[in-house]
């Protein structure tokens, strides 16, 4: 009898300890101790056993541990972050050069970076550059300060320090073969005579394969000096030109970095003539 007692004592100390978590525990406490009034031959009474059975059971289903971290799915793997674009325009700093034909690089440059939102607002590698996004792109904008004939070495530092691939690299440059104010998008190539684009090809250790996007300027008139040509002012008709092909170069560029090189080339190679335009 002792024994049950003391069984019952210990049973009793166990409720008032997890009754905060087991409402239910009342309930089967008395069934435990409370005889049902006028029953005379079959009163029924829960052994402790069973009830200590009962409570040991609610007990572990409503006081188990949460999963620890080792049994959940498995978070997805983080992609590693894309390498930004390069977009590159050539030309010569001061007002010397300002809006020649030889800078028509720069100004596209500005052009797109002004399109999308971005500043070209600080110094470094030799260049004014300008970081952003076309899209979900990262993309560096970059004028080249160091004059056309060295502007390999901003471009080679910048492509070295964030390890831009060559097939992201964009250089914007004039050309005097193509006819003026048409646009060329080519994914690799020599320098065609462009003293910029000498220098960037001998800075990339030769190497020629990297997209780029000429702007035609068109022959100088008569027996000119191509030298001097490149350095003369574009007349306002030529400037309103120039306007459709800037916001051409923009949609060109955006494709290029959204949708991939060979949608952007026939986008820019497959262009109806400016005549037909509008």
């Amino acid at each position: 009898m002792s024994i049950l007692l003391q069984h019952s004592n210990n049973y009793l100390l166990h409720i008032n300890h997890i009754r905060s978590k087991m409402s239910v525990a009342a309930s089967i406490s008395s069934i435990a101790t409370v005889r049902f009034p006028n029953c005379r031959r079959h009163c029924f009474r829960a052994s402790p056993s069973l009830s200590l059975r009962i409570m040991a059971q609610f007990s572990s289903s409503t006081t188990s541990p949460p999963p620890s971290s080792s049994d959940a799915a498995p978070a997805e793997a983080k992609k590693p972050p894309k390498l930004p674009w390069l977009v590159v325009g050539l030309g010569n700093p001061g007002k010397k050069y300002s809006s020649t034909r030889h800078n028509v690089g720069f100004e596209m440059v500005d052009a797109i970076a002004e399109a999308e939102g971005i500043a070209l607002s600080s110094v470094s590698f030799k260049s004014l550059v300008g970081k952003g996004f076309i899209g979900d792109a990262p993309v560096i904008f970059a004028k080249p300060q160091t004059y056309m004939n060295k502007s390999g070495e901003s471009v080679g530092a910048i492509v070295s320090y964030y390890k831009i691939p060559l097939q992201q690299v964009l250089v914007i440059f004039d050309d005097l073969d193509l006819p003026f104010a048409k646009l060329r998008l080519l994914p690799k190539g020599g320098h065609g005579g462009q003293n910029g684009m000498r220098s960037i090809i001998d800075h990339f250790k030769g190497s020629r394969d990297f997209p780029r996007l000429r702007i035609g300027i068109g022959r100088p008139p008569g027996k000119m000096d191509p030298a001097s040509f490149v350095l003369r002012p574009f007349t306002k008709q030529e400037r309103e030109e120039l306007d459709f092909t800037f916001q051409h170069g923009i949609d060109a560029v955006r494709i290029l970095l959204l949708e991939g090189f060979n949608k952007a080339a026939t986008f820019v190679n497959t262009a109806k003539p400016l005549e037909q335009c509008g």
